[in-house]
């Protein structure tokens, strides 16, 4: 397909949900909506296209409350939908899109279109799968071309239920993305990817304790004793503030492996109840695999660094952003 402003071969229709929301029709952006709920109207069906969906549905979804037998709501923003993307029925325009009423609902059909949500989704699955099945370098071109489309939650600022049931789901698809990232960068010993990737795990989940685990771990691992306390009173500060929790005994046995006395002053009954002694942390030695499966998995769920720790100077690049990105995260 041809683009109607540029002569460029590509999608007529591109639409970007992941941040704030941006829709282009032929290479020109929709920035004026005629209704209230066009714009609202316009980006569920996108997301269902394809699928015919009733009056009732709808109401539900975008009117909360409304009756949907005596209002009038859908047909005026119906209308005022086809009227700014030129979506009529019978007669698309240029843009090929095409909302229909049938059968007591609507259907929209776009031809040429591009979406974010949908390669992030494609992007995802298919590097987990990669992953599942061993090929690293595939799990890994795939998981961070995902995280590089991930430019924010899924329609920012908006709350309508299902705008929070659909953010919730990328969220989560996000976070595992990372974890296999977190795991093969581990396994890799790549410090530099570990800390973007934990900065990006925090930035969409500040709670995260594995994350946290994992950069006390790689500071452990370089020496560098006063960033793995500041991580973990930034963890734990975060959690007993905004969760009133404490962090979890895994991460207490892990500052306790790495720093005896400050685990003793911050956390006194660490290992309370676990049953397992404080100088043993799984997240410093290799788990346990079965027969075939890969050296590191999707599913990962606790860091895992072959050596043991050792104390060394941190001279070198990726001792130094390690140290920046802690000072800052406390700052």
């Amino acid at each position: 397909m041809t683009t109607a402003a540029n002569g460029t071969a590509g999608p007529a229709v591109r639409v970007r949900f992941l941040g704030d929301f941006e829709l282009t029709v032929n290479g020109t952006p929709v920035q004026r909506w005629r209704a209230g709920k066009a714009r609202g109207l316009f980006q569920y069906l996108v997301v269902h296209r394809g699928q015919m969906l009733t009056r009732d549905r709808l109401y539900a979804s975008l009117w909360p409350g409304a009756d949907a037998a005596a209002g009038s709501s859908l047909k005026v923003a119906a209308h005022a939908l086809r009227r700014v993307l030129d979506a009529h029925p019978d007669r698309p325009g240029d843009s090929g899109i095409r909302l229909v009423y049938r059968d007591f609902g609507y259907v929209l059909h776009i031809t040429g279109l591009w979406s974010d949500l949908d390669r992030f989704q494609e992007l995802v699955h298919t590097g987990l799968r990669a992953a599942a099945a061993g090929d690293a370098p595939l799990a890994r071109t795939r998981l961070r071309a995902a995280l590089a489309l991930y430019g924010g939650e899924f329609l920012r600022g908006e709350s309508a239920d299902w705008v929070v049931e659909q953010r919730e789901y990328l969220r989560a698809l996000a976070l595992r993305a990372l974890g296999v990232l977190r795991a093969d960068a581990e396994a890799r010993e790549d410090f530099v990817e570990l800390i973007e990737v934990c900065r990006r795990t925090l930035e969409i989940d500040r709670h995260h304790e594995e994350t946290y685990r994992a950069l006390m771990t790689a500071h452990g691992r370089r020496g560098e004793l006063a960033c793995v306390r500041r991580w973990y009173e930034l963890c734990a500060r975060r959690m007993r503030d905004e969760l009133a929790v404490a962090p979890e005994p895994e991460t207490q046995r892990l500052l306790a492996t790495l720093l005896p006395a400050a685990a003793r002053a911050v956390a006194p009954t660490a290992s309370a109840g676990t049953g397992a002694p404080p100088a043993t942390v799984r997240a410093l030695r290799p788990a346990a695999r079965r027969a075939g499966t890969p050296a590191w998995s999707p599913d990962a769920r606790t860091t895992v660094l072959a050596r043991p720790v050792r104390r060394a100077r941190p001279d070198n690049r990726a001792a130094a952003a390690l140290a920046r990105a802690a000072d800052q995260a406390t700052a």
